[in-house]
């Protein structure tokens, strides 16, 4: 497996003003505090960032606004899922013309019953690989897709682009465990995901990163770098130090926790999210900021 995909690569959350337009400062100001937290890489455009709330005109605006502020100092991945492949493919193009690293796209779905088959799946990211970008296949219960290790692993074998994984699936560890076991050198970079509220199990299983919100990078990192330098009870005292947080975050908030982090440390001056989605619940922010100020996060005080 690749050493260039390890660590973690928080997803960036798109910040909007409270009339709802797009904060394009605010969202320099995201992916600077992201890299200030040590992240490893950065994601935009991805189910964190709100990308099903965002127009397409706006997903151009915000993939170019991210590559060019980052400027190679760590590397970007930009979300291209759609149902179409056509589309797929264009938005793959688009982002390997920008400068991004990685492509990172879910299989074809659209709601509850248009779902591609496996093969389906397959021939899409065939199409986007041949656009020559790495691609992170994103596991997704949000798809409804079913993506068994013999796919991924066909994926990995037959498309050379295929070169990370992003499972976050029920019983993430086991999946990974086979992915490696079954597709050996081609599995490149098996991630997972889900706040890293299972990483522990995923570490322990060979997962070589994780994609994790935004919220508390510098605090979920020791444990990765803890667990891959054998460190294994530093590695466990260092995520149960920070589990109380990840599992608000995973079961009570989603994406909005980075973002009211991110106003409580004025690295944003909104936390505002585009109807239909309701604000947080005022206790259940609470509660999550309550968690956060003993961990000391950067996030808190980023912008003071």
């Amino acid at each position: 497996m690749s050493n260039m995909y390890t660590g973690i690569w928080p997803v960036a959350p798109t910040p909007f003003h409270p009339d709802g337009t797009l904060d394009l400062e605010g969202m320099k100001r995201v992916l600077d505090c992201l890299i200030d937290q040590g992240a490893d890489g950065i994601c935009v455009l991805a189910n964190f960032s709100e990308q099903f709330l965002i127009s397409d005109a706006e997903r151009e605006t915000l993939a170019r606004l991210s590559v060019e502020h980052v400027a190679g100092r760590v590397p970007v991945i930009v979300t291209i899922s759609h149902y179409a492949t056509q589309i797929a493919v264009e938005r793959a193009q688009f982002a390997k013309d920008l400068g991004a690293d990685v492509v990172m796209m879910m299989p074809p779905y659209h709601g509850a019953l248009l779902k591609g088959t496996p093969e389906q799946s397959f021939e899409q990211f065939a199409a986007v690989g041949e656009v020559g970008i790495p691609i992170m296949v994103q596991d997704a219960p949000l798809s409804g897709v079913d993506l068994p290790v013999p796919l991924l692993v066909r994926m990995a074998k037959e498309i050379e682009a295929v070169k990370l994984f992003k499972i976050e699936c029920p019983r993430a560890a086991n999946k990974i465990r086979a992915l490696i076991e079954q597709g050996g050198d081609a599995i490149e970079a098996p991630f997972d995901g889900e706040e890293a509220i299972t990483l522990l199990a995923d570490l322990d299983a060979g997962a070589t990163g994780s994609m994790t919100s935004g919220m508390i990078v510098d605090q979920i990192k020791p444990v990765l770098t803890h667990h891959h330098a054998g460190r294994i009870e530093e590695a466990t005292a260092a995520y149960g130090r920070v589990a109380m947080a990840i599992n608000h975050e995973n079961r009570q908030c989603g994406w909005q926790s980075c973002k009211a982090a991110m106003v409580e440390g004025d690295v944003i001056k909104s936390e505002f999210c585009r109807h239909p989605i309701p604000p947080l619940h005022p206790a259940i922010r609470s509660r999550l900021i309550d968690l956060l100020k003993p961990l000391d996060p950067l996030v808190l005080t980023w912008g003071k």
